[in-house]
């Protein structure tokens, strides 16, 4: 039992180290090895803490895994292109190769007549690489799913070799801890027949039918987890729908918790929105064989206009094309397995609102869950190159090198050894979230708990007008701006800020792109952003209406997901357009005059000295070293 009155010392020392701006992030990162060290148990047991994370950390001590916040004191290797496990397993594939060639197999599946394409005769193709064990011993299965094996059209490898993104990992350093692994091809892709669904009914009917085929095979124990990024992230929820007794754990990776959710934001549509589905995928499946007149679906044909039609007049403009694609609700109904939820805060493909406030629905709703969101693109989180490539200033740069987590595969095999075969300490349960400075921290939920709310109303002296004009014009380049006087001390804030604007407009429609940056005299940094057609000023997918033109309303803004960090001297600036980023500009176009009296800005505010602070693995790659 650590003395009370050291254990004060031990704490107040340390948080001087633990608080971002008492030291700077490159100095904290060699500083911090040698005092958490000593301090390490006294700190976990102090104040700072939550009670819920005191409780989930004092549980998870075992002496094979390092607890998260020890990591940067064990030997990862930290100099490669990829994070590694910290131990090899034993186990082998034939011949006692460690990286091989899996076997393929389909499955046969009944799908509704009304899908047309290949129905009823559904078939999926996956291939399979099962290590050599025992007679009579089974294993739990990491899959896979996607349309991007054995796909001509984009000249991909065939489906019985490992993905060089995430396959062959997964192969060489989790396979051999007792694991199969499997990749599966979506309806309509590779060697799967019927037509490129776009993740609409047949191809979760499709998903759904894998899942049970590898969890009732011989060498199988029964348990089934799902894995991938972007399209291959969004597919384990597709699954998680259905409450398939085999999904026992989902790792979606900036994956899609609905399809329209991906492209609209109230009622504001990206660019690529309207010709998403046949001008993305369309092609897939198309290899010339007799089987490409599968492709002629109901919702292969119609999907084009659909896209053009939420953008003209809202979200689901006949049918429920929108609707077959949205998953999260059905997944918090039926879900009973566990979630890793991984999202990338600058990912410009999937922007970070799929993960966040998910994560906190999940947590809700029962649902065992971990978040794992840094300040990277739309990447895995252990790619130093990558990561460096695409981060720009206000993109991530200013989290790099300490964004890249070398310690990522060793998470992922933590995980999967508690969740699969029933052993080793259960993970802690919360979310690791970075700053857009670098600094990780442990959070119960996010949007965070035990924040404190600051509004500034437009106009006043906390936000004053700094330029442009009053009214808001049907284009990307003006509109009015606001911007705080220097912040007398450090601003720590984060989650989904909020922007509520009263506008008046000439016509019922009307867009507002708000902008969200960090400024350093004549410099200024990306911090967040946020869109809104107005026909859905009060938020979310319904449109609203207004009784006439020049009548007031209140757009009820939020932003994507951020975490910041703003040191003192510098000053907040919002800036207000009709469009931005690679958004339209709406459909319905209209002159918006902004009204500051009563519009507000929102931010939800946290003492660093309230928070646990933590120290990752450094990542040795090259990149990393030279951009430290």
């Amino acid at each position: 039992m650590v003395d009370d009155v050291l254990e004060a010392v031990l704490v107040s020392e340390a948080v001087d180290f633990f608080t971002p701006g008492s030291v700077s992030r490159k100095v904290r990162r060699w500083a911090l090895g040698g005092l958490i060290a000593i301090g390490i148990v006294a700190l976990l047991l102090s104040q700072i803490l939550t009670s819920s994370l005191i409780g989930q950390i004092a549980g998870n001590d075992a002496d094979d895994y390092p607890p998260i916040w020890e990591r940067h004191l064990a030997d990862f290797v930290t100099n490669d292109a990829h994070s590694y496990v910290l131990n090899n397993g034993t186990l082998t594939g034939p011949n006692g190769e460690s990286l091989w060639s899996g076997t393929h197999h389909f499955v046969e599946f009944e799908l509704p007549l009304e899908e047309g394409g290949a129905a009823p005769n559904g078939k999926v193709s996956l291939a399979v690489w099962i290590p050599l064990v025992e007679n009579g011993t089974t294993v739990p299965v990491i899959a896979e799913f996607g349309p991007y094996f054995d796909e001509a059209s984009v000249n991909t490898p065939g489906i019985e070799e490992p993905g060089t993104w995430l396959g062959e990992m997964i192969i060489e350093q989790i396979v051999p801890h007792g694991y199969a692994f499997a990749q599966v091809a979506v309806m309509g892709t590779g060697r799967s027949n019927h037509c490129m669904d776009l993740m609409g009914n047949a191809e979760q009917l499709g998903v759904d039918a894998a899942v049970t085929w590898l969890g009732t095979q011989d060498w199988s124990n029964g348990k089934v987890a799902m894995i991938g990024k972007s399209y291959d992230g969004s597919t384990p929820w597709q699954a998680a729908m259905f409450g398939n007794e085999h999904l026992a754990t989902i790792v979606p990776i900036s994956g899609l918790i609905g399809v329209m959710e991906l492209m609209w934001r109230n009622g504001s549509s990206e660019a690529r929105a309207p010709i998403m589905h046949n001008g993305v995928y369309g092609s897939y499946g198309i290899d010339g064989d007799a089987e490409d007149l599968q492709n002629a679906c109901p919702d292969y044909i119609i999907g084009p206009a659909t896209g053009v039609s939420a953008w003209m007049w809202g979200s689901e403009a006949a049918g429920t094309y929108w609707a077959e694609r949205y998953f999260l609700d059905r997944v918090l109904d039926n879900y009973e397995g566990s979630v890793y939820l991984i999202q990338g805060m600058h990912d410009w493909n999937v922007d970070p609102h799929m993960a966040v406030p998910t994560i906190n629905l999940l947590y809700d709703q029962g649902i065992e869950a971990k978040g794992l969101f840094g300040q990277w693109d739309h990447d895995y989180p252990d790619r130093p190159d990558i990561m460096f490539d695409r981060s720009g200033v206000g993109r991530g740069i200013e989290a790099y090198p300490e964004m890249v987590r070398m310690d990522w595969m060793q998470d992922l095999l933590e995980w999967f050894t508690y969740y699969l075969k029933d052993e080793g300490e259960k993970p802690w349960l919360g979310v690791e979230i970075q700053s857009n400075q670098g600094s990780w921290r442990l959070e119960d939920r996010y949007p965070m708990a035990e924040t404190t709310e600051i509004l500034w109303e437009l106009g006043s002296t906390e936000l004053a007008a700094a330029g442009g004009s009053n009214t808001i014009l049907p284009d990307a380049n003006s509109g009015p701006v606001y911007e705080t006087p220097p912040l007398e001390e450090d601003l720590y804030f984060g989650g989904l800020p909020r922007l509520h604007v009263n506008v008046n407009t000439v016509t019922v429609g009307g867009q507002i792109y708000a902008l969200l940056e960090d400024c350093d005299g004549s410099t200024c940094i990306h911090i967040g952003h946020a869109i809104m057609d107005l026909r859905y000023h009060a938020g979310g997918s319904d449109e609203q209406s207004w009784g006439a033109p020049f009548e007031e309303i209140t757009a009820l803004m939020e932003f994507f997901p951020m975490d910041v960090e703003v040191a003192a001297g510098h000053t907040i600036r919002l800036s207000l357009m009709s469009t931005g980023e690679d958004y339209l500009p709406s459909a319905a176009s209209s002159i918006v005059t902004v009204n500051n009296a009563g519009s507000t800005l929102q931010l939800d505010v946290f003492d660093p000295e309230s928070r646990q602070y933590y120290q990752v693995p450094e990542c040795t790659h090259p990149v990393c070293l030279e951009n430290a």
